[in-house]
């Protein structure tokens, strides 16, 4: 082991919801561990890097009734995706397994009923949002409404996306159902609570004694704690997708409990695999690193380290917090177009591109990153091409043809000794900074040394001293290839693909931080071929308006056979005609409704309303009860509608997705961001207030 080298370190990945694809977000933080794992599997460190599914929990059961699957189906879907998209961006757990799992069904229970033994679990009658239409308590993600800290519209019943508070379901402001939209009530119901308060001094401590951990971070969780920590309610009501709590009916274990749970279950995995068990690194003399989005700082700098006190087990040794991704200055959303999944960037780029643009942004900080396209293509063809790529490839190319590809000795002469020796101090250099979550810097020494090289064939200019003097020539051209040598051991933690082809082409493998030096001589190297060239093309998306939506003409009007508030539309889209179910029983009548020109939402997927088969969404503005239909006027049925210079895109969006973009009306036009919602022959209007939402 090298200098610095630990024995024991277990690193995690924060679980990925096993409710949908892998985003470019999600690849911030999964290439940042990874980075990390393999950094201290090179200096000759125990290393089990971890991670898992979250399968549990209300989200999942939504997304699978959409789907038409049971939740295990939806899940063990998402988990084969995940793993492949993971694959693919060369992320090298050791192990990727699932919450939904054996092993983690019994730490689950062994952790509940270890802190009920120890007095950390207690029975409380509290009251829950409860909606009378579906005849069910709704657990946090089934129950939608405004932040009760900063107001926030649409968020769950948890957290706030916007301002990362946590609360319970019955704080929201204004709160719906989010799968019928009726308005719930509130029912009380026995709970299991986690005696969190109890451990207020006991995390402090841990805080304040833990130099690892970011300042901002730990302020952020101590002011917390000055607040007063509340008993956490660790059990929801069934149905629930989860494990039932042992020697209960219908109750089950809070997905927050069972979800950093999955860590040591995965642990146990790894560990079964290698004749041993998950004790080697939760109850031993281990190091225990957490890498994680600012957006889970509560779960897991309190919830997740007081329930490792209740049972004694080993607390994280740090908690590594990154920031959000932004894209091209804008947090990635689907309502702005700008919204990337892992596999959409897969299918049209290299991954150790994106590996390399990350690490060049990251450090052991809360900033977010913002994937600026422009930038990313400077960076990759100005930094890395022109820099590293070029400096391998020109080297060893020279080496081929002009020495039968074989290396001589390297040069001793006192310039390439200094030359040398400046060289060698960089390299812990680089060290320091990745063992300290520094990419960015360690990017820049590894962009020095390339320099250095680039710089020192420059000043010899070896095609023409071959001529003068072969031997030199030699010389010089073997310590170069000794600099490529240490620059694909350095930038293996980033690029590995990468530095694997390098050292191919130099006729060595698996070299580690050991191998940093200058002592390649006398040695045959493989062929050199070009492995990265410049992008040409800038590495973007084009912003897509997510809604396809056309004009269309009502053709006929029917009453809904199942439902007396609901209408079943015939609607004309030019060459088609589309079956729409709408809820406008109350605000037209037939005859109002028959031949109006309307705008439609075409993309949508089809949905059984009362029996009847919906493909699509005929689209109204609302606003305090008032409904007003969308014209098309002056175009014809089967024309495109769109946002103002955005393209409309063919991808199937749920209902859901659409209200995410937040289309109004402002001055009778209707607005999707600052761009007008329009055909070629002229805008859509609204007959309604401003304010009004698109529904």
């Amino acid at each position: 082991m090298i200098k610095g080298a630990e024995k024991k370190i277990l690193i995690t990945a924060a679980l990925p919801y096993a409710n949908g694809p892998l985003h470019l977000g999600h690849m911030v933080e999964y290439v940042q561990a990874d980075i990390f794992a393999r950094f201290l599997r090179m200096t000759g460190s125990e290393v089990a890097f971890v991670c898992a599914d979250d399968a549990h929990g209300a989200p999942i059961e939504i997304a699978a009734t959409k789907a038409g699957q049971t939740p295990e189906e939806l899940i063990a879907r998402y988990r084969k995706e995940h793993m492949a998209d993971f694959e693919e961006f060369l992320v090298s757990f050791d192990v990727y397994h699932t919450t939904h799992s054996p092993e983690n069904r019994t730490f689950s229970d062994f952790f509940y009923n270890t802190l009920k033994e120890n007095g950390f679990i207690y029975e409380r009658t509290v009251e829950q949002t409860y909606c009378g239409q579906d005849k069910r308590f709704l657990p946090d993600r089934f129950v939608k409404g405004k932040c009760p800290k900063c107001r926030a519209e649409e968020q769950y019943g948890d957290n706030c996306e916007k301002c990362n508070s946590v609360y319970k379901p019955t704080d929201l402001i204004e709160p719906h159902c989010a799968i019928c939209n009726a308005t719930p009530s509130r029912k009380t119901s026995t709970h299991y609570f986690f005696r969190l308060s109890n451990l207020s001094d006991r995390l402090k401590q841990w805080l304040d004694g833990n130099g690892n951990i970011q300042p901002e971070v730990r302020n952020f969780v101590l002011n917390w704690i000055k607040t007063g920590l509340e008993d956490w309610d660790i059990t929801r009501d069934g149905p629930y997708f989860g494990f039932k709590i042992p020697g209960e009916e219908n109750k089950y274990y809070y997905v927050w409990l069972d979800a950093p749970i999955g860590y040591v279950a995965a642990t146990e995995k790894l560990q079964k695999s290698r004749g041993k068990d998950a004790s080697a690194f939760w109850q031993s003399d281990a190091s225990i690193i957490h890498f994680i989005g600012k957006d889970i700082i509560y779960f897991h700098l309190l919830f997740w380290p007081a329930m490792l006190m209740g049972v004694n087990y080993n607390l994280p040794s740090d908690v590594v917090v990154h920031g959000h991704l932004t894209i091209n200055g804008e947090k990635m959303s689907k309502s702005r177009g700008n919204f990337y999944t892992a596999r959409e960037y897969l299918d049209k780029y290299d991954p150790e591109l994106l590996r390399f643009y990350y690490a060049a942004n990251l450090g052991k900080n809360l900033t977010d990153i913002n994937l600026d396209f422009k930038d990313f293509q400077n960076k990759i063809n100005n930094e890395f091409v022109a820099n590293v790529a070029n400096f391998t490839y020109r080297t060893l190319n020279f080496i081929n043809r002009n020495f039968d590809s074989k290396l001589g000795k390297v040069s001793g002469s006192d310039p390439d000794r200094v030359l040398a020796i400046r060289v060698e101090s960089l390299f812990n250099d680089a060290i320091g900074h990745y063992r300290s979550y520094n990419y960015r810097d360690a990017i820049k020494v590894l962009l020095e040394i390339s320099s250095i090289g680039n710089k020192y064939l420059q000043d010899n200019a070896p095609w023409k001293l071959i001529r003068e003097n072969r031997n030199a020539c030699h010389e010089i051209m073997t310590l170069s290839a000794n600099i490529v040598k240490n620059l694909s051991i350095l930038i293996y933690p980033v690029m590995p693909g990468f530095a694997v082809k390098v050292q191919k082409q130099l006729g060595v493998e698996n070299l580690t931080f050991k191998d940093l030096d200058f002592g390649l001589s006398d040695h045959k190297i493989n062929v050199a071929r070009i492995i990265y060239s410049n992008q040409d093309e800038i590495p973007g998306f084009a912003e897509k308006f997510p809604a396809n939506l056309k004009a269309g003409v009502i053709q006929s009007v029917k009453d809904h056979p199942n439902a007396d508030k609901l209408y079943v539309l015939k609607a004309g889209l030019g060459n088609q005609s589309v079956t729409l179910v709408a809820g406008l029983k109350t605000a037209f009548t037939e005859k109002e409704l028959l031949d109006r020109k309307i705008v439609v939402v075409t993309n949508l997927k089809h949905a059984e309303i009362r029996g009847v088969e919906s493909q699509g969404m005929l689209l109204a503005a609302e606003k305090k009860g008032r409904v007003a239909l969308l014209s098309a006027s002056q175009a014809a049925p089967g024309d495109p509608v769109f946002a103002d210079g955005l393209e409309s895109s063919e991808k199937t969006i749920t209902v859901s997705d659409f209200h995410a973009l937040g289309l109004s009306v402002e001055g009778k036009r209707v607005y999707y961001g600052d761009r007008v919602i329009k055909t070629n022959k002229g805008e859509i209007v609204a007959d309604a207030e401003d304010g009004a939402k698109i529904k």
